[in-house]
């Protein structure tokens, strides 16, 4: 990418046509009066009419090969023999010397949805990622005349940009505090943008938006990751069941203290402790066993 940057750059010059209205009404005076002085100088009004009929007519057509006509957001490239002379931005009907070339681009914003591209993330596991960009020729001269085809360059270099994100950050569970794929998509989508604006800014682009539109496991991996992740939620849930087992736990037997419903021992106190735990964190339903005993037999 330095020897990309490091280009002559072609900066915008915003000049070029006038309004086409006076040429408009220009053109055919022009060649009906050249028209008219022909016949007059064939009809026996001598040579000299019917040259400056003929001068009309070719002045006529050469005002007539020089209209243009721009909508919004639509802007024309004027060159003089491969020379660079400007931009042209205003809309409506425009006029210049026929001699000047003319090049039309397109100013409006463009939506690409990227190719679904296997790549691998930070920790090797190979993930299907897919990117939106919102992207708009902000400077014409660079777009036209610094690479060469503008919009191949831009959709060649959202992949690149795409696959060299990707490989910066995890799917899912990295370390502590670390960004991931999965969970900070606007963080991901937003380095993306910012990656995107460096490698095109030498076509002349600027980059709206980018956000992530399609992200998993690779086929080939997804079984074992989705085992991992059923895994990983049933212990987050048994963790949350005794954390909240143990509350129940102890306020229950600090509720028995307080108001002497009985007193309990240190082993008494365990056995308490241990059939509360099995109730509450069991799977199924628990079984009531009526003790017509004692503790100690």
């Amino acid at each position: 990418m330095s020897d990309v940057r490091t280009i002559n750059r072609t900066n915008e010059r915003v000049r070029g046509g006038v309004g086409g209205g006076l040429p408009l009404l220009l053109a055919p005076v022009m060649i009906m009066a050249g028209i008219w002085l022909v016949k007059q100088g064939g009809g026996g009004g001598g040579p000299l009419l019917v040259v400056a009929g003929v001068l009309l007519l070719v002045a006529g057509g050469l005002i007539s090969a020089g209209f243009y006509a721009l909508q919004p957001n639509e802007a024309v490239v004027i060159t003089l023999f491969g020379s660079y002379v400007g931009t042209d931005r205003s809309t409506g009907l425009r006029w210049v010397l026929p001699w000047y070339g003319r090049k039309k681009i397109s100013l409006r914003v463009r939506n690409v949805t990227s190719e679904t591209l296997k790549v691998n993330d930070k920790r090797g596991n190979p993930i299907e990622i897919a990117a939106n960009i919102v992207w708009r020729v902000q400077d014409s001269a660079q777009a036209l005349f610094d690479v060469d085809d503008y919009a191949t360059f831009v959709n060649i270099q959202i992949e690149t940009g795409l696959r060299e994100v990707a490989s910066h950050y995890s799917y899912d569970h990295a370390e502590e505090g670390e960004p991931t794929l999965r969970a900070d998509a606007e963080e991901v989508g937003d380095r993306l943008r910012n990656d995107l604006q460096a490698r095109t800014a030498v076509a002349g682009v600027a980059i709206d938006e980018a956000h992530l539109m399609h992200l998993a496991y690779a086929p080939e991996i997804a079984g074992s990751m989705l085992k991992r992740q059923q895994a990983e939620a049933v212990l987050a849930a048994r963790r949350t069941i005794v954390a909240g087992a143990v509350d129940m736990v102890e306020n229950a037997l600090s509720a028995l203290s307080e108001r002497g419903v009985v007193t309990l021992d240190d082993e008494r106190r365990a056995a308490m402790v241990s059939n509360l735990l099995v109730v509450l964190c069991a799977d199924r339903e628990a079984q009531p066993v009526v003790n017509t005993g004692t503790l100690y037999g």
